[in-house]
């Protein structure tokens, strides 16, 4: 006797309205929030704020975290702020590719000296920040040295020894290579060498006269008599001859 075989039951395509409305809807309903917490974890961590920095003074002394120094870069940079060690100062170069909401750069830089302040047995702090997004820089060191390095000297190093090369061609390594070698100089007795020297652009000669020119000019009035002229003559003569 041949035993009765049970035929299986068929798959259920996927797609198909045998799956059910609930079904689909319960999957759906957890894509979307799944791709909400994604978007909701993923989106602090493009803001930084102090709380992201280490506790302490780091070891290294580039803090690239908006990745816009090559590996070159980071040591050359790093080996000019370690110079600044022989002036009894610890000194980093911080970059940001988004700062936190309602913090300013400057503000940013205060919170990490007072994070960072007393590390390493250094009270002397100088830190270099710059923004990428927003192509700006900000110095800022330790009270104890505005003796040496007043605000003013750190504001004219931000907003133009060092924004300078990155408004222009984006060049994060020599704004940050000019920014330390300005303020070592005068860290080291020497005398400020200054803001940078921007070329004056002198416009090309050219033959189109100015207003001013065109006003003293008198081919406008020539050209007034011309027509004149041009317009009377031709009708005098028709009107004699035609008598």
């Amino acid at each position: 006797m041949i035993p009765h075989l049970r035929r299986p039951h068929p798959a259920v395509p996927f797609g198909s309205a045998a799956a059910g409305p609930g079904h689909w809807l319960r999957r759906c309903t957890g894509w979307a929030v799944a791709m909400l917490l994604l978007l909701g974890l993923a989106a602090p961590a493009l803001a930084v704020s102090a709380e992201g920095f280490p506790a302490t003074a780091p070891e290294e002394r580039v803090l690239d975290t908006a990745a816009v120094l090559s590996r070159a870069a980071n040591a050359e940079v790093s080996h000019q702020l370690e110079g600044l060690t022989d002036q009894r100062i610890d000194a980093h170069l911080v970059t940001v590719k988004r700062l936190d909401y309602g913090l300013s750069l400057p503000q940013l830089g205060e919170q990490l000296l007072e994070r960072w302040q007393g590390s390493a047995g250094l009270q002397n702090q100088l830190l270099f920040l710059i923004d990428s997004q927003t192509n700006t820089a900000a110095v800022v060191a330790s009270p104890s040295l505005e003796g040496q390095l007043p605000p003013s000297l750190l504001r004219s190093t931000a907003r133009t020894t060092m924004a300078l090369p990155i408004r222009e061609g984006a060049r994060f390594r020599q704004a940050s290579l000019d920014g330390i070698d300005r303020l070592l100089s005068v860290l080291q007795g020497g005398e400020d060498p200054g803001e940078p020297v921007t070329a004056e652009i002198v416009a090309a000669p050219t033959n189109i006269p100015t207003r001013e020119e065109t006003a003293e000019s008198n081919a406008f009035t020539w050209v007034i008599v011309l027509l004149v002229v041009g317009t009377i003559v031709p009708m005098a003569t028709w009107w004699v001859f035609s008598r």
